[in-house]
């Protein structure tokens, strides 16, 4: 084990430690900025606010969006909110508990530094919104509004209906086209990076000094240099194939700079939405969330009896022909102290243990009733609508059933990932001058995201950590002229990227990118899915290399590779969430526990609830690439709770 692992987090008490590191970090000067160039990747929350940031600091940014604009961005879709601990509703919030709400909804696998920095930018990160425009809900009096999310017994969410993530990527967008107008920022819309170039300092270093692209239109490849990269492409729930994620939303970034020396951590934490509207078809091609902000109002349940839900299933009674006392409305009787509101996996595996139990509503078996009956006798059709009437518009439109009347059918579903690349506390890879922000990397979420926290990372990254902790870094390269494109390194990445796509070209089998990927996400979902056991993580391994060789030995890709080609986008991908799959299975493997979104069947209480093993596997599994035929090493970091008193997770009191 060469590696080292150094996370960099700053000494003194835990509420200090941000603070302190800013006060002591190195600046660069107004003047040098313009001499440095910064490459961001991705246009997302992190990606869009990051590059804005910078620009607005006065550094050269190079912007790389796979969309045609930085609008579609996959953060767009995020419906619910953005958690900030800003105590609005006088209800005993603080930026502590924020802090302890996401290590505990984490169970109790993250760095509690960069968690409470995390909490402690929150507050700044509406403020910020709000001076852009976003149209947060506001109360009658005019304050904004905050509702609950899971895991949090608080109200702490800020929203905007069901569309925050649109309207904050809007905000950010704004930030962002002000500094392409300025010129500190130019933006490459329609590219994706291939690869990470590294060039070696005069100790020997490799250094991230800039990337190859491919134009998405013309197909042609392109070089580009910066003194640093930083990566904000968010995660890599599409290995499953059918996710909550846009279906061009990837994790090919992460692969390329893991295969040049950065780690990948914690791969196998990824997780379950609770709240998606269940499969509906063989030939369906992506999932739609409805937004955890639902469980606030409505009720989920399944019958008590087993022979009301077959009933149910073969079409001979209907939801309203349940009477109440013959409802089992499963977390409220499990989980009294947070109903609910329970954190989205605790939520999910209660979903698929009634289902696996006969209990399911859907033709399928595969679905769980979300009913706002209550909510509307309650509160007013009206009141329902004004908070979620998007989204009960969405659901409407996808199935053809209108939620007002009767309940919505939901099931869980791969929705975010909290593994990633792994970064010190100053969001630095372990490759020098690479940074990653977001969803890319691992840092904040442990083994679990709370909801309404995705949105609130990916931006306290972009505006409020990464500007700090990147010039720290770029301060004492301001003595580094800008490179040339034409250097050796720049050849041989290219050359390399070439070989690998004729390779793919010339392939030329019979089977489509879409089918291969889709045989992927079955082998993901039954093998490496919410429930995994040994057996099942070393028959997935198995698979996924018979999968690997299917690949490159069977794949058809139509046209050319100099043209617009969505195919071999495509290919490139799934060639990068076969790595992906094998990392996770391993890593599900080499942790004998379940914690949060990491669930073995092997390991649980005997209520069913996550067993962790606190005295062998609490750090973040990091693994180092070793070559293409070999297995990748694992890294330990250990996690030191000095301020947090680690428990069994408890949300029935």
């Amino acid at each position: 084990m060469d590696t080292k692992l150094d996370a960099k987090i700053p000494a003194g008490a835990l509420a200090e430690k941000w603070t302190n590191y800013k006060d002591r970090q190195k600046l660069v000067n107004p003047a040098n900025k313009r001499r440095l160039d910064i490459i961001v990747i991705g246009t997302g929350l992190a990606g869009a606010s990051a590059a804005a940031s910078l620009g607005e600091l006065g550094f050269n940014v190079l912007n790389f969006c796979i969309q045609d604009s930085p609008r579609r961005a996959h953060s767009i879709a995020a419906q619910g909110g953005i958690n900030a601990a800003k105590n609005y509703q006088n209800d005993g919030d603080s930026v502590y508990r924020l802090f302890y709400d996401t290590i505990k909804g984490g169970d109790y696998r993250a760095r509690e530094a960069n968690v409470y920095r995390l909490a402690e930018v929150s507050v700044n990160i509406i403020d910020q919104c709000v001076a852009q425009g976003v149209p947060f809900a506001r109360e009658y009096g005019g304050l904004l509004d905050n509702r609950s999310f899971g895991g949090a017994q608080v109200s702490r969410t800020f929203y905007a209906k069901g569309q925050t993530g649109q309207q904050l990527l809007l905000g950010a967008y704004s930030a962002l086209s002000r500094q392409i107008s300025k010129g500190t920022v130019k933006m490459y819309n329609r590219h994706e990076m291939l690869d990470i170039v590294l060039i070696k300092d005069e100790n020997g270093t490799p250094r991230a000094r800039g990337i190859i692209a491919r134009n998405l239109v013309t197909g042609e490849i392109e070089r580009f240099a910066a003194h640093a990269v930083v990566i904000a492409t968010g995660g890599y729930g599409n290995a499953y194939f059918l996710s909550t994620n846009a279906m061009n939303s990837n994790g090919s970034a992460a692969v390329q700079i893991y295969k040049k020396g950065a780690l990948f951590a914690n791969p196998a934490y990824a997780q379950i939405h609770p709240t998606c509207i269940p499969v509906h078809g063989e030939f369906q091609s992506k999932l739609t969330l409805m937004s955890e902000s639902l469980r606030n109002d409505g009720r989920i349940w399944v019958p008590k009896k087993k022979e009301d839900a077959e009933a149910i299933r073969a079409g001979k009674l209907t939801p309203a022909g349940i009477k109440e006392e013959n409802r089992d409305y499963y977390l409220e009787r499990r989980y009294p102290a947070f109903g609910n509101l329970v954190p989205r996996d605790v939520a999910s595996r209660a979903a698929k243990e009634r289902c696996d139990a006969g209990f399911g509503v859907s033709p399928s078996g595969l679905a769980v009733y979300l009913d706002f009956s209550e909510a509307i006798n309650r509160l007013g059709e009206k009141t329902v609508e004004a908070r979620y009437g998007n989204l009960f518009q969405m659901y409407e439109k996808i199935t053809d059933q209108n939620p007002y009347k009767t309940p919505m059918m939901i099931y869980p579903a791969i929705h975010y990932t909290m593994g990633g690349i792994w970064v010190d506390y100053e969001l630095m890879t372990t490759i020098p001058g690479c940074f990653a922000i977001g969803e890319a990397n691992f840092s904040d979420h442990g083994a679990n995201r709370l909801g309404a926290s995705a949105l609130m990372q990916g931006l306290a990254d972009g505006y409020f950590v990464l500007p700090y902790t990147i010039q720290n870094y770029l301060s004492d390269q301001i003595r580094v002229p800008r490179f040339s494109t034409d250097l050796p390194e720049f050849a041989e990445t290219e050359k390399a990227i070439k070989e690998k796509i004729n390779e793919l070209m010339n392939v030329k089998g019979k089977r489509s990118v879409d089918s291969i990927h889709k045989e992927l996400g079955h082998i993901m979902w039954e093998y490496v899915g919410m429930g995994r056991t040994k057996q099942s993580l070393e028959t997935a391994l198995e698979k996924l290399k018979a999968i690997k060789k299917e690949f490159w030995s069977n794949v058809f890709i139509p046209g050319e590779a100099a043209a617009l080609n969505i195919e071999l986008e495509k290919a490139l991908r799934v060639a990068d969430f076969i790595e992906i799959g094998r990392l996770m299975a391993l890593d599900g493997l080499n942790r004998n526990e379940s914690c949060g979104g990491h669930f073995r069947e092997e390991y649980q209480t005997p209520e069913g609830e996550a067993l962790r093993d606190d005295d062998n596997y609490s750090y973040a599994s990091c693994w180092e690439y070793k070559g293409e035929d070999a297995d990748p090493e694992l890294v330990r970091e250990d996690l030191t709770y000095e301020f947090t008193h680690r428990a069994q997770r408890n949300y029935k009191s």
